[in-house]
């Protein structure tokens, strides 16, 4: 009673169901060079999109949308428990994931870059939201696909193709094997695509199966040669009459379909949801880290903010043009931490602002002149060195037996030659003035000092004539 409703409550002719039934396997068929040239084109829009970053050229990769005819297909073939459409179905999604990331894969090898762009990171963290989205998208899908009788097909779905995305997830996935196997990349695009996948064949499952598909009616109408042609010779040969249709037969009962769908979904349901709690602490926070931004620095003086968080703690780097006080940051932290429950530590660093720099560039550009070298003259030189000299000559100068009457300093290359004049009755002998010379050089710490001596004999004093009285 329920299903009649719910058919009759979306118009639905009864006699045409075989019609749509037909139709449906048809839109799995990708052995035709349309759909084969709708994979490839859409393949390499949606590659060229997301590494250009444009989400308008990825949107254009989605409206054309090949892969829905395949994934209603198979939701079709759990509601009616159909061998042939299942086989048939799982055959073409296996065929066209394999040449799409293939394509993908080999586009993005050949390009002269492989940089992540945010419309490829935005597709590798999928999470309960995205579910939801592929749940909705499945339901209208199914809906729309079971009204749209005249023609159409799976592939005239724009609204729905443009919500689920099914191409860019597979091209994503062909972005990290063709940029160098980048696991991160693979595996979170892979998921997404796997949850918009078992989300529309799921609820694609529960529409058809609403709507009396499954009824023997349908399948009686459609005869044995047109499933024979639209199944493909060689799957109907292989699975009539052949202990595949037996295995399948358990599993075609309808409580087997529903626990498979359900065990699938809540597989999915872990990883996904592991996923919005990251989100959500994300959010949060990057929400407090803001407030705590706006309360230690004004937003003109902010050059620069970076926030890196991680599972137990959380660390902001500010750049501002302005000082900030240590005890506020202390209390923006403990703040900071109350919110999020991390460690947390906010690093300031100030740099100057731009008054500061223009007078700066002014400096630099008119440097003042450096002050002018003061060159000291020779009477100056001689009234500081002669002291250094005189003291050091007296101590070792042997006044009882030769009387110093002047010393000349002078330079030679490298070397400081001293000359001594001095009185004596008889000149020093080699001995004495090895001594003197020796003494001097340890006095003035000179190892390179030369001393010189010039013997002044005492002069004779001649009395005078006497007068004659």
């Amino acid at each position: 009673m329920l299903r009649n409703y719910f058919s009759d409550a979306l118009h639905i002719d009864p006699a045409t169901k075989p019609r749509l039934y037909i139709q449906i396997y048809k839109s799995a068929e990708i052995a035709s060079a349309s759909y084969i040239m709708d994979l490839i084109f859409s393949a390499g829009i949606a590659t060229l999109g997301l590494v250009l970053n444009s989400p308008a050229v990825v949107i254009g990769a989605m409206l054309i949308s090949p892969l829905m005819g395949p994934i209603l297909a198979s939701g079709l073939a759990f509601a009616a428990s159909d061998i042939y459409l299942r086989i048939k179905s799982f055959l073409s999604l296996v065929g066209s994931i394999v040449a799409s990331v293939a394509f993908s894969a080999a586009l993005v090898w050949v390009l002269p870059f492989q940089t992540p762009t945010t419309e490829l990171l935005a597709r590798t963290q999928p999470n309960l939201l995205d579910l939801g989205v592929a749940v909705f998208a499945g339901l209208a899908g199914s809906g729309v696909m079971a009204r749209s009788l005249s023609g159409g097909g799976a592939s005239a779905l724009p609204g729905v193709a443009i919500a689920v995305a099914l191409m860019p997830p597979l091209c994503t996935v062909g972005f990290g094997i063709g940029s160098g196997w980048n696991w991160q990349i693979i595996s979170g695009a892979g998921l997404l695509f796997l949850t918009n996948f078992v989300a529309i064949a799921s609820c694609a499952f529960l529409i058809f199966y609403l709507v009396g598909m499954d009824a023997p009616a349908v399948r009686g109408a459609i005869s044995e040669s047109e499933i024979r042609q639209v199944t493909g010779t060689g799957i109907y040969s292989l699975l009539h009459d052949s202990v595949f249709r037996k295995l399948f037969g358990g599993v075609g009962q309808l409580r087997w379909r529903i626990v498979m769908i359900v065990v699938t979904l809540a597989l999915l349901f872990v990883p996904l949801r592991s996923s919005l709690l990251q989100l959500q602490d994300e959010t949060r926070c990057r929400a407090a880290a803001r407030e705590a931004t706006t309360s230690l620095v004004p937003a003109d003086h902010l050059l620069s903010q970076q926030l890196e968080i991680l599972p137990d703690r959380l660390i902001q780097r500010l750049v501002t043009t302005t000082p900030v006080e240590k005890p506020r940051v202390l209390a923006a932290e403990a703040t900071l931490s109350r919110k999020t429950g991390k460690v947390v530590s906010i690093e300031v660093r100030q740099v100057a602002n731009e008054e500061e720099l223009i007078t700066l560039r002014e400096r630099l550009r008119s440097p003042a002149p450096s002050p002018a070298v003061v060159r000291p003259s020779l009477q100056t030189l001689a009234t500081t060195v002669r002291p250094l000299v005189e003291g050091p000559l007296k101590s070792v100068w042997p006044t009882e037996a030769a009387e110093l009457k002047r010393f000349e300093i002078g330079f030679s290359g490298d070397a400081i030659v001293l000359h001594l004049g001095y009185n004596a009755p008889k000149a020093f002998d080699g001995a004495t003035e090895e001594a003197i010379r020796n003494a001097l050089r340890q006095s003035l710490g000179s190892s390179t000092l030369t001393t010189t001596f010039e013997w002044q004999p005492p002069l004779k004093v001649v009395p005078a004539p006497r007068k004659n009285k």
